[in-house]
């Protein structure tokens, strides 16, 4: 029997949806193993967010003015007392900002080995089997540990679709000392540019990778996206040399995209973009390695060279219109 604590990430009044994800990887192990799915959620009004989480057997709510917006080192504090106090055999970060915090803390604070990159997750008697992606997510590893253990995984590798519901018990637990003493404190938060495209609403996006090769390349996927009434996007290495803006990046440090469409050109697929993009309901790949990664997630690939088929695709796509 392995019970499985899930962290639940939350902006705003809204819950993440990698922390769905997590439920579901928690549902898989609990229904294989005979176990239950706790789900933590702190904040300073955690019942609104709470009403939200969905397949968790019990939600756990710990409240307190310090736990919104969110801060590391209070978040940190609760997720250590929660598993002191209630032992479960299995903890679920997301492999995200927030998991990058906790994860390693709750390591160290509960001597417990901590598992990175996770896509799949099963429990065999005492031990955790992990797989994870390295090398850009061109290897795929696999990590055996003895429970109890926590396991960061990566968004997209499960889908909230697959999320079974379960009746919910609600559980609010007393706070852990120390919170009106922490030295970390919430200044001020810098929101985006309100007239900046949100490609997160976009149903179409045609996303330039490395391969692309220059700036100027990129016009030819635009004029693809034009004609599929897509918006342009780009990996980060696209963005970080700066061929398109910030606001146009999907991916870890960018954005959770989920459109319709999804066309990667020129994109290796490295596990930090596919954290962005993985749930896309299809996605097209193109690019000239056919071990890139990203073809493990495409519904449709081709090796084709980008250069010879974006203006074909073009003129098909002129003559579709004519």
């Amino acid at each position: 029997m392995a019970n499985v604590l899930v962290y639940i990430e939350s902006q705003g009044a809204e819950i993440s949806s990698s922390s769905l994800e997590l439920i579901v990887a928690a549902q898989e192990i609990a229904r294989a193993t005979g176990g239950s799915v706790e789900a933590l959620i702190a904040a300073a009004d955690p019942d609104t967010l709470a009403a939200k989480v969905r397949g968790a057997d019990r939600v756990l709510t710990v409240t307190d003015s310090s736990l919104t917006p969110y801060v590391p080192e209070s978040h940190g504090r609760v997720l250590t007392h929660v598993v002191k106090e209630r032992l479960p055999d299995l903890v679920l970060v997301a492999y995200s900002s927030c998991g990058l915090d906790l994860g390693p803390t709750l390591a160290v604070r509960t001597d417990r080995p901590l598992i990175g990159y996770c896509t799949r997750l099963a429990v065999d008697g005492d031990r955790l089997v992990a797989s994870s992606q390295t090398h850009g997510g061109k290897i795929v590893t696999e990590t055996i540990t003895p429970l109890p253990a926590i396991a960061a995984v990566t968004p997209g590798s499960y889908r909230e679709e697959d999320l079974a519901e379960a009746a919910c018990e609600f559980v609010a637990l007393p706070k852990p000392p120390g919170l009106d003493t922490a030295r970390t404190i919430f200044k001020v938060s810098e929101s985006p540019d309100p007239d900046a495209v949100d490609i997160t609403q976009s149903a179409k996006l045609v996303c330039v990778g490395r391969g692309i090769g220059d700036a100027d390349s990129i016009d030819l996927a635009r004029e693809v996206a034009d004609k599929l009434g897509a918006e342009i996007v780009g990996s980060r290495p696209v963005i970080d040399a700066g061929w398109l803006p910030k606001e146009r990046q999907v991916g870890k440090s960018g954005h959770k995209v989920k459109p319709r469409l999804y066309v990667a050109v020129g994109v290796s697929g490295a596990p930090e973009h596919l954290e962005g993009m993985g749930s896309a309901e299809f996605i097209l790949a193109v690019n000239s390695d056919p071990r890139a990664p990203i073809f493990d997630h495409a519904h449709l690939g081709t090796t084709v060279d980008l250069f010879d088929l974006l203006p074909a695709l073009i003129e098909a796509l002129d003559k579709a219109e004519g």
